[in-house]
């Protein structure tokens, strides 16, 4: 389908890559700062019973998280949220709207993770912290209302790697047993892997190639680890036992055929998976760009149905 003229905007309005500047690597503090400055918290914000910023105990200190919890009395389900920008740049800040507007949708506390960044926190650290946040909620959710029987995690892009990955981390290590894995627009492979939406929109759809290349820079430690699959899930040889999926996609996204191709290797590997390709979207329609794209409405409302058949299972 055509570009969504919605999307056409946010494009329009985002600064061109400079071609005088090909093959130079912004330093991660310059990143943060412009990206920072790009992105503004929405006025009108979803309501919410309460907001809470807390810490979890982490591999290496304190974890902050930010709290969302409904209206009501618990003990409520708990969906960990995993903010996008590459394992380099992002806040809980970013994605505030998205995660209020889930909250309410699912009736669940939703549990937002500021994990740490690269590259002065290389793989794994992002990975042990997503993971921490889960362990610590299975053995202490009801210090925040939460139901530690009923736990789902999710996130966008590296967010959605996180997600994938602390999947893969509780099958393994005998975790917590999760009821969903909400992957949107998930890194699970590589830019030089070959894939065509690589290709088809490698630049000029808001993510670009040469941007998911950068972040290649920061995260891994060195090029062993871009063979793990708990940096990049599609390296797994098995993905059999994982939690039930729900992947969303967007159609203009570097990222489009990697999830795509996940959702086809888990249901080969008989775990139930939903897929949803949303025509005409590019990258950050879910969670950081939702006031600005009204189909981001309808693939909250679909992550919250989901969300609350997962956590109604006996």
């Amino acid at each position: 389908m055509p570009l969504d003229p919605e999307a056409r905007r946010i494009i329009d309005r985002t600064p061109a890559e400079d071609p005088n500047q090909a093959g130079q690597m912004p330093d991660a503090a310059t990143m943060r700062e412009q990206f920072r400055l790009m992105w503004t918290m929405p006025d009108d914000l979803p309501p919410v019973g309460d907001v809470t910023d807390t810490t979890v105990p982490g591999p290496a200190g304190d974890i902050p998280v930010r709290v969302y919890t409904p209206e009501g009395q618990g003990p409520f389900p708990v969906f960990v949220w995993y903010h996008g920008g590459g394992w380099t740049i992002g806040t809980l800040d970013e994605n505030e709207y998205a995660c209020r507007a889930l909250t309410t949708a699912s009736g669940a506390v939703v549990v937002s993770v500021d994990y740490r960044l690269a590259p002065e926190n290389p793989f794994p650290a992002a990975a042990d912290d997503a993971y921490a946040v889960v362990a610590w909620l299975a053995e202490h959710g009801d210090r925040l209302a939460v139901d530690p029987a009923r736990i789902a995690v999710g996130g966008e892009s590296a967010g959605g790697n996180l997600a994938a990955v602390v999947a893969l981390k509780a099958r393994d290590l005998g975790g917590p047993e999760l009821r969903l894995q909400v992957l949107v627009a998930p890194i699970l492979g590589h830019p030089d892997d070959g894939r065509r939406s690589y290709e088809e929109y490698s630049e000029g759809y808001f993510l670009s190639k040469s941007g998911m290349e950068w972040f290649f820079t920061t995260y891994p430690s060195d090029a062993r680890d871009l063979d793990d699959p708990y940096l990049l899930p599609l390296r797994a040889e098995n993905l059999a036992g994982l939690a039930r999926a729900l992947i969303i996609e967007a159609e203009y996204d570097v990222l489009r055929d990697e999830g795509e191709e996940y959702a086809r290797r888990l249901g080969e590997a008989g775990v139930k998976t939903d897929l949803a390709v949303y025509d005409g979207m590019i990258h950050g329609f879910f969670a950081l760009l939702p006031t600005e794209l009204t189909v981001s409405r309808q693939a909250h409302a679909r992550t919250a149905d989901a969300l609350r058949e997962a956590f109604g299972e006996a």
